[in-house]
């Protein structure tokens, strides 16, 4: 069985060294949600889920060293933010990635299929580090991305359980959840996110 997950993904480094990955899903086998993902300048890597069947999934499929039950919230417009009792972030999207209009040139079907996302791994890998679009997840599960737009964050600021997480910078090292990281570039990639069974 194969689950899709249709929405938007923002990675956002920070001048204290602390990662932020926010998952914000339109459309997924668990509805509407939003979830994110914090790996602390430590290593330690903390999930916060908005509830336990959304944390059961994410924790069987990627790596943390802590799970957190807490309200996800997003609001959208030209300034984005997130919250969550331990974290807030306000991030604004700005231009287009320079890979973007090749992106939206790819069929929808081919996009989709994870034998596409596994060719294109190797090549997403050399031209922007850290980054696959198909690997192995855990559970034995295969993941595969399908991304159609990537826009650049122009700003970001955020507190972890009220302290000030810096300025916005990049997503280095990066972030150790899954077999792929966000882009070292902070940036919000428009996407569907593919898991199958094994």
């Amino acid at each position: 069985m194969t689950s899709s997950f249709a929405g938007h993904i923002a990675g956002i480094g920070t001048s204290s060294g602390t990662r932020v990955v926010v998952g914000m899903w339109d459309a997924s086998p668990f509805g509407t949600f939003a979830d994110v993902m914090v790996e602390q300048p430590s290593g330690h890597r903390i999930l916060l889920a908005p509830r336990q069947d959304v944390a059961d999934f994410v924790a069987s499929t990627y790596s943390f060293d802590e799970v957190r039950i807490e309200p996800v919230s997003v609001a959208r417009g030209t300034e984005w933010s997130v919250h969550t009792r331990s974290l807030q972030v306000r991030f604004t999207p700005g231009r287009p990635l320079w890979l973007s209009p090749v992106l939206r040139l790819v069929p929808g079907a081919l996009r989709r299929s994870p034998a596409w996302a596994r060719l294109c791994s190797p090549v997403a890998a050399r031209l922007m580090p850290g980054v696959r679009t198909y690997g192995t997840a855990g559970n034995g599960r295969t993941e595969w991305y399908a991304a159609h737009h990537v826009r650049r964050l122009s700003c970001a600021r955020a507190t972890w359980e009220g302290e000030e997480l810096g300025d916005l910078a990049p997503v280095t090292p990066p972030v150790r959840f899954g077999f792929a990281s966000s882009p070292a570039v902070p940036t919000l990639t428009s996407l569907t996110s593919y898991v199958r069974e094994a």
